[in-house]
């Protein structure tokens, strides 16, 4: 009896998605697109996008967000980047008297470590004046997303980040 109940259901599944019209398909490429868009991705996003195009070509949504990404790809691929990173938690981060260089590389092995190597911040600090060499930082943390720790680091030494796409760049305000 089990079995009829399982084979009827997913009949009922099948149907409903082969029942959708091509514009209701392409809408729904269109959301996974807008949702690939809001994690960082923007290759996947244009491929939902195009997709969806392919069905309904005159999907207006479809359309306008294909050419919005085309403008603005690199945000929002830092901006997944920067999720990326900062998703990751710092179970314990302590410097002492540290240079932003040295806290900057005590962070980045912890990021790498607690990630599993998933994520690896190339940290560069772009100081032509020297602004930032001088600075000594010392903290105590525990539990923390990488994102906060690197908050309190950009703190105490009058820094900025910007995320790029192969590095995080430091630099001073």
């Amino acid at each position: 009896m089990s079995k009829i109940i399982t084979f009827v259901v997913a009949c009922a599944l099948v149907s409903q998605v082969l029942a959708q019209t091509p514009a209701q398909q392409a809408d729904s490429l269109y959301q996974k697109g807008l949702a690939a868009e809001k994690a960082g991705d923007p290759v996947a996003a244009r491929g939902f996008y195009t997709q969806a195009l392919k069905l309904d070509p005159k999907n207006p949504n479809a359309t306008y967000s294909l050419g919005q990404l085309k403008l603005n790809s690199g945000n929002i691929a830092a901006k997944g980047r920067e999720a990326k990173f900062g998703g990751v938690m710092i179970p314990v981060f302590q410097v002492d008297q540290a240079t932003l260089k040295e806290s900057l590389d005590a962070l980045g092995m912890l990021v790498e470590k607690q990630s599993k190597n998933e994520v690896t911040p190339n940290f560069v600090i772009e100081d032509p004046k020297g602004l930032l060499t001088d600075k000594k930082i010392s903290l105590n943390l525990k539990n923390m997303p990488s994102q906060a720790v690197l908050k309190y680091l950009l703190d105490q030494t009058g820094s900025k980040v910007r995320y790029d796409e192969h590095a995080v760049v430091i630099a001073p305000r």
